[in-house]
């Protein structure tokens, strides 16, 4: 079976030879550079520029301000538009304000980057500084200065779930917990910054190099920026060296550097330093959540409500509230939750604006949910891995409406086992013997914890995904797909579903995606959908063309189609393997080709259960992971080498916001970590001594034929609820209260500290 094969990814031989083609290797002739004049302010009227300067600088092709881009609109909201939230989409460039340090101010082009950088500091920009809300408490007071024009005030929206009757069961709940638990604001690092290069030509196309993650919907914004058809624009994805959510939606520089490209009618190309990306692309995560849980004695659950804060920073863009919605949808996790409430307040404020990070909004609200599970435990006296037990949703329950909605879809858990996911987890860390080993060094002073965190993930949003699949007269196959490559292995995975479904070698099957002149249609990568619905869609295609292959092989073998097998290149009748044709025999000489679109009408659920073990240095507030597991089920795993290796690079990420990755800002609005001295990314001496990773395929989806599930983000989703579970474990002798992440050395020695003063408090009064 080639689905299932933990083949090797037909991408890496190029890309770890050197060959691979990103962004900044691509050079036209006559190619002009971009910087980007920013905004030092956090909140400032603009009263005047003073560009003479910077234009009379040799090499300098143009200087632009939001005044030379005319009627250019705001940058629209991909999901879930709303008109009430108009007011609060970004311009490319600031118009007579600016609300945050880093919005784009002024554009300069010049012969080559250096030049562009030099002109942009002879840019001067006259500003009236205005009251700078840094935070969200301050966005909410009366009074407070509404960011945006035309607005009643700095809550852009408010989401509300309600289930059943939260407030009248949380009164009769024999235990009630009430705690406030944080998320620090952070964002996702690749290793490549972002870059555009964009060109007009004489017959009056625009090339545009760079927007990886959903071209089509790029192409799109951009034609109604520019009030062009899209026929006249193209979209080509290079190489990328990571996305994790951040990159490839469209940001103001994806209008910039093609109306530049426009009006100069030369070739211009943008790549951002590392300063930039800090300030710039969209941060994530920054929630606030005071939440309440009731329970019986016994453990189980009654009812939970939340009312969350989100700082959405400056500007809503193309998410819109998408992540803070998602939050909402799947706070419940895998439990049976009767009665559930969230309230949800969107808060614009005058940082930078933010968007999705892998697990976006989840890996906030399993922080969340986790923790309480555990708070409540310790209350109720009651071993965390028990009381998650009582709770699961069984799996005859299945399929299992939540009663909450996201990405415009009621929350419907397809299927799923969670406590077999839980046992999964627990048994590769061995937590029996474990909490017997964990007794034992604790009688020698070391605080070592282990946390648990289980967790539904949402994969495979549609609404739909295009493939067309050519079979040539050489037996070859050659896979166009409307997913794009962010490195998760698109074409590795579709060509093992393409290639199982033709009967061929995975290696006579080549993918293609991301070139809107070759896949006109497509909706993209993002939300662990490429596998899920493009997958489904080669499956489908690349059976249309079997179905065509075999039809015209049947005559010449004389026997029914439904009689051969196709394998290995080769068609044969079953039971008389003598009577064969190599397929290339068989295809004419145009080939033969089939497309599909396949609608995902609801998305996947996979899910599971992240285990940690750390070991928690009380004299210098450093976190050791010293074992992790994760138990995963994803339904069916095309290629388990690649889920594997998507689940420990999450983790990697994962444990970046459990313990070091804060974006932290000043009373006046400025960003303190905007470099790697202040801004902590984790290494391989933070990841774990040992990761074991448990790939479960026991609840196949009936959603779709190949059974798949998403695989993308389960790696990342719980790991801040582990860790922060873990921690607590540790340093529960010591009274501390971990309710808040990142869980860095200085907060780790500020919550012992802390829990000494309470503690001497207690005895003095």
């Amino acid at each position: 079976m080639i689905i299932g094969a933990s083949i090797k990814r037909k991408e890496d031989p190029r890309l770890l030879t050197g060959q691979g083609r990103y962004i900044d290797d691509l050079r036209l002739p006559g190619m002009l550079h971009v910087a980007i004049v920013r905004s030092p302010h956090a909140h400032a009227r603009i009263i005047a520029f003073d560009t003479a300067a910077a234009r009379r600088l040799p090499g300098v092709a143009l200087v632009a301000t939001a005044a030379d881009l005319g009627n250019a609109g705001r940058i629209p909201i991909r999901l879930g538009p709303k008109p009430s939230l108009a007011p609060f989409l970004q311009p490319p460039l600031a118009r007579g304000r600016v609300r945050y340090v880093g919005e784009p101010v002024v554009l300069v082009v010049a012969a080559d980057r250096r030049v562009a950088e030099d002109a942009a500091d002879l840019v001067v920009v006259e500003y009236d500084s205005l009251p700078v809300i840094p935070d969200t408490e301050q966005a909410i007071q009366p009074g407070a200065t509404a960011l945006h024009e035309g607005t009643s005030g700095n809550v852009a929206d408010r989401l509300l779930t309600v289930i059943g009757e939260p407030e009248r069961a949380m009164e009769g709940a024999a235990v009630r917990l009430r705690q406030r638990l944080t998320v620090a604001r952070h964002t996702g690092v690749p290793m490549e910054t972002r870059g555009l290069l964009a060109t007009h030509d004489v017959t009056g196309v625009l090339t545009m190099w760079g927007p990886t993650k959903v071209p089509h919907f790029n192409r799109r914004v951009l034609a109604g920026l520019l009030g062009w058809p899209e026929e006249r624009i193209r979209f080509v994805e290079p190489d990328v060296g990571g996305g994790f959510g951040v990159r490839g939606e469209f940001y103001p520089e994806d209008f910039l550097i093609p109306w530049t490209a426009i009006r100069l009618n030369r070739p211009v190309k943008w790549i951002e330093d590392r300063r930039e990306h800090m300030a710039a692309t969209n941060h994530s995560r920054q929630q606030i959540h005071d939440v309440e849980v009731g329970a019986t004695r016994d453990g189980h659950l009654i009812a939970l409500v939340d009312h969350i804060t989100v700082d959405m920073g400056a500007y809503l863009r193309t998410h819109g509230v998408t992540v803070p919605e998602l939050t909402a949808a799947l706070l419940p996790g895998p439990y049976r939750l009767p009665h559930y409430r969230c309230e949800v307040a969107c808060v614009m404020t005058n940082k930078t604006p933010t968007g999705t990070y892998r697990a976006p909004g989840r890996y906030e609200g399993n922080f969340v949910r986790e923790r309480t599970m555990d708070l409540l435990a310790a209350v109720i006296d009651m071993d965390p891995a028990e009381i998650r037990r009582r709770n699961f949703i069984p799996p005859e329950a299945m399929p299992y409406t939540v009663g909450a909605t996201a990405l415009g879809e009621e929350t419907t858990y397809d299927v799923g086992n969670y406590a077999s996911a839980l046992a999964a987890a627990l048994d590769a860390i061995h937590y029996p013997q474990l909490r017997r080993d964990q007794a034992e060094v604790r009688k020698v002073g070391r605080h070592v914890g282990i946390g648990i965190a289980s967790f539904v993930e949402k994969a495979g949003p549609g609404p739909w995904e295009t493939a067309r699949v050519v079979l040539d007269a050489t037996g070859r196959a050659t896979v166009y797909t409307g997913g794009t490559s962010l490195g998760q292995g698109i074409e590795t995975v579709l060509a093992q579903i393409c290639a199982q479904e033709l009967g061929l070698p995975v290696d006579d099957v080549t993918v293609r995606h991301g070139d809107t002149a070759e896949v006109p249609e497509g909706i993209g990568a993002w939300g662990s959908r490429v596998t899920v619905v493009g997958g489904n869609a080669v499956y489908y295609a690349a059976g249309e063309v079997k179905t065509r292959l075999l039809a015209r092989t049947a005559d010449r073998l004389e026997a029914a189609a439904r009689d051969l097998v196709v394998e290995g290149g080769h068609i044969w009748v079953r039971g008389a393997p003598g009577r064969r044709m190599a397929v290339n025999e068989v295809v004419p000489a145009e080939g033969l080709a089939a497309s599909h679109r396949y609608h995902a009408s609801k998305m996947t659920y996979p899910y599971g259960t992240h285990a940690a073990v750390v070991d928690v240095d009380t004299h210098t507030g450093q976190v050791r992971i010293l074992d992790y597991a994760i138990a995963y089920d994803v339904g069916r795993a095309v290629n388990p080498r690649l889920v594997e290796g998507q689940l420990v690079g999450g983790l990697a990420q994962g444990i970046g916001g459990a313990l070091l990755e804060e974006l932290a800002y000043d009373e006046h609005g400025q960003l303190l970590s905007a470099t790697f001295m202040d801004y902590l990314l984790p290494t391989s001496m933070d990841m774990p001594k040992r990761v074991t990773i448990r790939i479960l395929e026991e609840t196949p989806t009936p959603l779709n034929p190949l059974g798949v599930k998403g695989a993308g983000e389960g790696g990342t989703a719980a790991v801040g609820g582990a860790i922060a579970n873990a921690v607590a474990d540790a340093l529960q002798s010591a009274g501390a209260k971990v309710l808040d992440l990142p869980l860095s050395p200085d907060r780790v020695l500020t919550l012992l500290r802390s829990a000494v003063r309470a503690q001497q408090q207690e005895v003095k009064s």
